[in-house]
């Protein structure tokens, strides 16, 4: 297990940005994203969309992980 972020680039809306995650987030994100038939950059893109001013991206797609991992 690695407890380190790891930064990967994404595109949302056609602009490039990194996202610094932990492996097992990113393989959470890239599960959750096959599922619903989705492209990552497109989840990740409504997930900027919706998160509040006082919340980063990174914490926004984790927090997302974490609601739908714990639904089930």
């Amino acid at each position: 297990m690695n407890s380190r972020p790891r930064k990967h680039s994404l595109t949302l809306r056609g602009h490039r940005t990194s996202v610094s995650l932990e492996d097992e987030f990113w393989s959470a994100f890239r599960k959750i994203a096959e599922e619903d038939g989705c492209p990552i950059n497109v989840l990740a893109a409504e997930i900027d969309e919706s998160r509040g001013a006082d919340c980063g991206l990174a914490s926004a797609i984790r927090l997302f992980v974490l609601r739908r991992l714990t639904k089930h």
